[in-house]
């Protein structure tokens, strides 16, 4: 082995490079960004346009079903989804994951640049904007005040706060949330319009020719030249009553204040936003792409400091909603569990090897191979998070094997040959060289399919698998080079070794030789061994059908919502008391030290003020130590609210992946009218409650029962009179919902000036009567009471499609014991018996990534197996002996299962990624013992005896390899903290796994390769055979 030899040859040189490793290692550790996930969140395109006053209808024939015409062709789109509701039309394009965003939201901005002409005058244009994970706001800060009012706050934060977040090394933009913008708001008294003779329209006139400011050219002397303006001369609330409308009979100017009120006001003050009772304006900070996550935050929190210092008297910053305390926390937690395994694996490696000498050899593997591994992580691009933490947690079991191996080697020829500790070193490590090889190829070769997954699940575990596989090819280097060097250095003679060292060696011979007489009887009855094997098979098959299958297990991430529903039509006045009723009833929570901040915000929805009906309530938790578990308090508040007559509350765990506060269960139908849908949806609803097996919180997109007002135009009479129908919708547009007409500046900065009805005079349909319209033939005005007859009528307040087909989505929680995977197939049954055959069953959010992971995970388990089987033939060329080997596979699976079914947990993403790990740690075993037989048969020695010499010597070894991986995996049974959940899943796994593989490796493999392997040769036998014959 040349490297080996290398090393023990050239101390320095060995122990030169391993230091090398560590200082690039750190250098990359410097540089990696921090985040909490790897960059996994699908490019998302969201077009928002804006149409004041529209019925949800209009919007989706008039906006909605336009633009998705337009944008369909565009490339690499996995899914459209879009919601038209009164005033507001969303559509959210999802792109494949290798999609560039950038790129995409290009594409996007073309197509739909191309459809302005087509869409209503009245609309805003719209808002094309990307939701990328990068685009996440990281943190809240509130700004809160006991002397300002909300709209002032919002106004001081824009002005002075926002640039001073904005320029923060690593923040990309600041957005101001739950705030009231400055506006001049005229209310219309559509009785004062009427006894002057005027109308909306003439208001809208003389607005927009009165508040102009318009150059006027220049003046030029001899010497200078003076640019001509002419000044706005509305620029305050009473500036804007004095703006004349017209000229009454009289001869009296007819001014604005003589028909509506004029005031500076909010330009929507049907909403708040409250922190622990106090109202407040949020500081949203969203970071760059590329930025640290940790570093902003921090960043953000010494800026906020330093300004409040400087702030108004009364007004102050507080701190909110922190995504980087998770992140924070579960890395510290991680880093923890990193520093407990290491001092497991050491205390394991002293206990087996019995001095702190011979413990030194393998246990510096450790620190440069985990090292070593940030210099490929900078190399892949990739970042420091969660996962690949966990992957190097994973790797510390593994990285101590080679060298392991190598020592005990070593150790082995230094006790029954009486070497000295250069020669044994030498000649030890060259023993062992193609076994350390071959299972870090194995070892190698089982995550690197992993990276080849496709979608999400690819993008987040290519991560976690190259991590693995570079501390482990890292820690082979390191144990055929650093290890060999140090053990020919510092082992102690055998004659020199102390009382523990002595007592080790004598325990493990009684090992031995009772290992060696259950080998022996199983040699001889084999076919027990054949029929248990049979059994385990047959009960991991029973398993699989019993575990609960989930995307993602349920996740304590210290900040849960509350989603609030009212009756569809619900008013602001009634939403906004159910709130505060709300959160009177969780501010002992707050009082009591579990939620940190309660903060609630009603209307749910930032942007569209045209719906009412709901609120959202999000609660910070405190540190995990301080409190009861999230889920503890989520069936809490459900218990205090569950009395409430007039609203739906639900609480919501936000997830890890895709940041979604929503419902797990995520069903869609599709294919036909809505009439036709909400018959389908009703047939599924009456079916789960006669039978549900857990579904908590059943609702759907889709209610029919928003109250309406149909406004029937009588087109004949309005012609004879010259009213256009532009005139009458105008009209009611700015009566009854508002218009933007102008603007006007106030100290630099520039507000909307909003004409809108008095709300207190158009209470009920009756209240038309006052509004008038004027006609074009002569010029008289005309009751719209006249041209318009009124249809009350029910329908729903927004209309969904789903990759352009209309759809209704039922969402629902989980109930306790309830697993997603059984939920979606539920309803997928319901759907099959009791539903026609043209409906198109979909799936959104967690139940989409669910479906369309699991395909992909076993297809990439499948072929890790048949990738390591296909190496292992290579490098034993043979067919039979990797099949001896990969024996143990389906074995250390069944007890990874067992470790999970016992614990209740559920078979989801990090579980599936432990048992692909366990591919290559099970095969691991075997390799040692196969690799060895053949090395004694070549040696001449018969089969029985190097089968039985073989799997006694290797004993050891395979025990030591199996306690050390699982001593890695047993702090993540341990942790508590951020992130628990997902490190338990993959500890159960890993420690119930390899603790089956060592097991069974140990009687499966000797029986197996006696059964199979008795006529085959050994990688050498060609080249023998070839020099035999030549001669």
């Amino acid at each position: 082995m040349i490297l080996s030899d290398v090393a023990v040859t050239r101390p320095v040189l060995a122990a030169v490079v391993s230091l090398l490793l560590i200082t690039f290692g750190l250098l990359s550790f410097d540089r990696l960004p921090l985040r909490e996930y790897p960059d996994i969140d699908p490019p998302v395109v969201s077009i928002e346009t804006i149409y004041p006053g529209a019925a949800a209808n209009v919007v989706e024939t008039r906006i909605t079903e336009i633009i998705e015409d337009r944008i369909a062709g565009v490339e690499g789109i996995r899914y459209i989804d879009s919601k038209s509701e009164d005033g507001r039309s969303v559509i959210n394009i999802e792109f494949s994951i290798d999609r560039d965003i950038d790129g995409a939201a290009n594409d996007i901005r073309d197509r739909v640049s191309a459809v302005l002409a087509e869409l209503p005058d009245e609309a805003d244009p719209p808002e094309i904007q990307k939701v990328d994970s990068n685009e996440e706001v990281i943190m809240w800060l509130n700004l809160a005040s006991d002397r300002m009012s909300v709209p002032e706050i919002t106004d001081y934060a824009s002005r002075y706060l926002v640039d001073r977040f904005s320029v923060l090394n690593g923040v990309a933009r600041v957005r101001v949330g739950g705030g009231q913008i400055y506006a001049m708001r005229i209310w219309l008294d559509r009785r004062a319009l009427a006894a002057r003779g005027l109308t909306v329209a003439d208001v809208e006139a003389a607005l927009r020719a009165e508040n102009i400011e318009l150059p006027a050219g220049s003046i030029d002397s001899e010497e200078r030249q003076f640019t001509v303006r002419i000044k706005r001369n509305f620029q305050t609330a009473d500036d804007f009553a004095q703006l004349v409308l017209g000229q009454g009979a009289d001869g009296y100017l007819v001014r604005l204040a003589d028909v509506a009120r004029v005031e500076r006001g909010a330009a929507e003050d049907r909403l708040f936003f409250r922190g622990n009772k106090e109202p407040m304006v949020g500081i949203g900070i969203i970071k760059q792409s590329t930025a640290n996550t940790l570093a902003v935050a921090q960043a953000a929190k010494a800026e906020a400091a330093r300004i409040n210092a400087s702030l108004p008297e009364g007004l102050e910053i507080k701190q909110s909603y922190d995504s980087s305390v998770f992140i924070e926390g579960a890395i510290r937690e991680v880093f923890k569990t990193l520093g407990v395994a290491i001092l497991l694996v050491i205390i394991v490696i002293y206990l087996f090897l019995g001095g702190v000498r011979a413990m030194l050899v393998p246990a510096v593997t450790v620190p440069v191979s985990l090292v070593a591994t940030f210099t490929a992580l900078l190399a892949l691009d990739f970042s420091i998070n969660i996962i690949t933490l966990l992957a190097l947690v994973l790797a510390i079991g593994l990285v101590v094997d080679d060298a392991i191996v190598v020592l005990e080697n070593i150790h082995r020829r230094m006790e029954e040959y009486g070497e000295t500790r250069l020669v044994a070193a030498y000649r030890g490590t060259r023993q062992v060289g193609f076994a350390v090889i071959a299972t870090t190829v194995v070892l190698v070769f089982v995550f690197i399919p992993i990276a080849f997954l496709q979608g999400d699940v690819g993008r987040l575990f290519s991560e976690f698998a190259l991590t693995m596989a570079a501390a482990v090819a890292f820690s082979s280097f390191v144990a055929l080079t650093l290890s060999s060097m140090l053990a020919s250095k510092i082992l102690p003679p055998v004659e020199r070794q102390g009382r523990l060292s002595e007592m080790v060696d004598q325990a493990f011979k009684k090992i031995r030789q009772g290992y060696l007489k259950l080998l022996r009887g199983a040699l001889r009855h084999a076919w027990i061994v054949g029929a248990a094997f049979a059994a385990i098979l047959a009960g991991s098959v029973w398993l699989l059908q019993h575990i609960p299958q989930e995307y993602t297990p349920k996740e304590d991430r210290g900040v849960f919502y509350l989603l609030v529903t009212g009756p569809e039509g619900a008013s602001y006045q009634y939403i906004a008391e159910y709130m505060t009723e709300i959160e009177t009833r969780m501010m002992p929570l707050v009082e009591n030290g579990e939620i940190s901040r309660l903060l609630v915000r009603a209307p749910r929805a930032f942007g569209n003020y045209e719906i009412f009906n709901n609120g959202i309530v999000i609660n910070v938790l405190s540190d995990w130590s301080a409190r009861r578990s999230a889920w503890d308090i989520m069936a809490d508040v459900r218990k205090r609210l569950a009395d409430l007559p007039g609203v739906r509350a639900f609480p919501v765990m936000r997830q890890g992946f895709g940041a979604r506060a929503q419902k797990p269960v995520q069903f869609v139908i599709g294919g036909g009218t809505y009439q036709e849908l909400a018959e389908w949806r009703d047939i599924l609803v009456e079916q789960i409650e006669q039978d549900n097996p857990g579904l908590v919180g059943l609702d759907w997109d889709y209610k029919e029962t928003k109250p309406q007002l149909q406004f029937i135009i009588d087109y004949d009479r309005a012609a004879d009179l010259g009213v256009t129908i532009t005139d009458i919708g105008r009209t009611l547009e700015t009566m009854l919902g508002s218009r933007r007409v102008t603007t006007y500046i106030d100290a630099g900065e520039e507000y909307d000036v909003i004409v809108e009805g008095e709300r207190r005079t158009q209470r009920t349909p009756t209240d038309l009567e006052n509004i008038y319209v004027r006609s074009a033939r002569t010029q008289q005005l005309i009751p719209l009471s006249n041209l318009v007859s009124i249809e009350e009528f029910a329908d729903s307040i927004s209309l969904n499609r789903y990759n352009r087909v209309r759809a209704i989505t039922l969402q629902a929680n989980l109930g306790e014991g309830l697993a997603l995977g059984e939920a979606l197939s539920y309803l997928e049954g319901l759907v099959k018996e009791h539903l026609p055959d043209q409906v198109i069953v979909d799936y959104k959010g967690q139940s989409q990534d669910f479906k369309y992971s699991g395909a992909s995970i076993l297809f990439t388990m499948l072929l890790g197996v048949v990738v390591v089987y296909l190496v292992l033939a290579a490098q034993f060329e043979s067919w039979l002996h990797p099949l001896v080997i990969m024996l143990t596979v389906p074995l250390a699976m069944t007890g990874a299962l067992l470790g999970l079914y016992l614990t209740g947990q559920s078979l989801n993403i990090y579980s599936q990624i432990g048992l692909i790990m366990l591919i290559g740690l099970a095969a691991k075993n075997g390799i040692l013992i196969v690799e060895f037989a053949n090395q004694l048969r070549d040696a001449g020695r018969p089969f029985h005896d190097a089968l039985f010499e073989a799997s006694g010597v290797r004993l050891r070894p395979i025990v030591m390899t199996g306690l050390t991986t699982m001593a890695g995996s047993v702090p993540l049974l341990m942790s508590s903290g951020a992130g628990t959940e997902t490190r338990l899943v993959i500890g159960t796994v890993i420690l119930s796994g390899v603790l089956a593989a060592t097991f069974f490796t140990l009687f499966v493999v000797p029986v197996a390769y006696d059964k199979l392997a008795h006529r085959s040769g050994s990688p050498g036998y060609p080249r023998k055979r070839l020099d035999r014959e030549m001669q």
